[in-house]
């Protein structure tokens, strides 16, 4: 299986991912916790339907010492007991900011409120803007319907 479209090797396109990645560091160096930001970018992957940035997220996670019951249940978060209320507060934001399109009005008060309780105000932004570019990844890689399963953790540095 290979890609409809080179997003690596088209000029165009290797400046649009090189601009999300460079957004992305911006994110990283946040105070937003790494092991929250791998969770948020797997869950809004699992329903974006993209099993490249799934692939890619999930093996940097377990490189970076994430447990497999844990990956295991990212899915599942709302019944698992293995997440933190802050990382359940950031996974219920990353699903509602996902879904944006099945709600009318957007993300409820409610889901904001509760991750409010649990992040200061720079790790709110972070979280947008998280949520934000996983979904400009995703929605391009499914676009051009990226192949999964090959990714190796740090390649893209």
């Amino acid at each position: 299986m290979s890609a409809r479209l080179n997003l690596f090797g088209n000029q165009l396109a290797g400046k649009f991912v090189q601009q999300l990645s460079a957004a992305g560091k911006v994110i990283t160096d946040s105070t937003l916790p790494a092991a929250t930001q791998e969770l948020v970018k797997i869950r809004a992957s699992q329903i974006n339907g993209c099993g490249f940035c799934t692939d890619m997220h999930t093996k940097e996670a377990t490189h970076a010492g994430e447990t497999a019951t844990r990956l295991h249940l990212v899915a599942a978060w709302r019944e698992a007991t293995v997440f933190t209320d802050a990382e359940r507060a950031a996974l219920e934001l990353a699903e509602e900011g996902t879904r944006i399109a099945d709600a009318a009005g957007g993300v409820p008060d409610e889901v904001w409120a509760n991750a409010a309780k649990h992040y200061d105000e720079e790790q709110l932004a972070a979280l947008v803007a998280l949520i934000a570019i996983i979904n400009a990844f995703n929605r391009a890689n499914v676009i051009v319907q990226q192949p999964a399963g090959s990714y190796q953790p740090g390649q893209f540095g």
